[in-house]
C-alpha cells in the first residue's frame, strides 16, 4: 500500500510583497531561521502525517462535508507574531483577522478525521500562516524587534473558494508541496 505525508490547507496565491519584505528583514537579523518559500505559503487546517492512498477519497468527502454549508469567504492576513512565545521562538507567523469560519472548518475536519484513525488536535486551533521556522535562539531580540514592527500590519485580503488536500515531500532544500485535490466551497 502506497502512502504520502499529507495535510489539509487553504492555498494563498500571489504572496504579497510585504511578506517578502518581512522575510528579508528576518534574514538580515542574522537569526538562525528557515524561511517558508513564497510558493509554499498556506493556511494549514490539519496536518495528517502519513496517509495511505486508499484514504484520499474518504478525506475528500470529509473536507466536502466540512464546507457544505460554507459560502466562499474573505480572509484578512494581519499582524505578525511567534509561537510558542517571545522567549522561545519556534515559528514566525502572520495572523488571520476574524478567522472564525476557518476555525469552524478546521474543527469539523479534525473531528471527522478521527473516525479514520487520525489523532485529534490537543491544542485549540489558531489560524495563521507560517512564514519562517526558528532553529536556535541566536539573535532572538533582533528578530523580535523586526516582528514587533509588523504586529498591526495588514498584509493581504483574499477570497477563499477551496480547501486543498496536499502532499508534502521533504527535501534538502525544504518541503515541496503538491495539490492532490481541491474541494470547492
Amino acid at each position: 500500500m502506497s502512502s504520502f505525508r499529507g495535510f489539509i490547507a487553504i492555498d494563498i496565491e500571489d504572496v504579497p510583497k510585504l511578506f517578502l519584505e518581512l522575510q528579508r528583514q528576518i534574514v538580515e537579523t542574522g537569526a538562525d531561521v528557515k524561511l517558508v518559500k513564497p510558493r509554499s505559503i498556506h493556511i494549514t487546517l490539519k496536518f495528517l502525517g502519513n496517509v495511505e492512498e486508499k484514504l484520499i477519497k474518504p478525506i475528500e468527502n470529509i473536507i466536502r462535508d466540512a464546507v457544505v454549508d460554507v459560502d466562499p469567504f474573505t480572509v484578512k492576513l494581519r499582524g505578525a507574531g511567534v509561537f510558542p512565545n517571545q522567549n522561545y521562538i519556534r515559528v514566525i507567523w502572520i495572523g488571520i483577522e476574524d478567522g472564525d469560519i476557518i476555525k469552524i472548518i478546521a474543527g469539523r475536519i479534525d473531528e471527522r478525521l478521527s473516525e479514520l484513525g487520525f489523532q485529534r488536535e490537543k491544542r485549540e486551533f489558531s489560524p495563521h500562516v507560517t512564514i519562517a521556522r526558528v532553529k536556535t535562539a541566536k539573535k532572538r531580540e533582533d528578530l523580535m524587534n523586526v516582528i514587533r514592527r509588523y504586529t498591526d500590519t495588514s498584509f493581504k485580503v483574499f477570497n477563499v473558494e477551496a480547501v486543498a488536500l496536499k502532499k508534502s515531500v521533504l527535501t534538502k532544500e525544504g518541503a515541496v508541496y503538491t495539490t492532490i485535490s481541491k474541494i470547492k466551497i
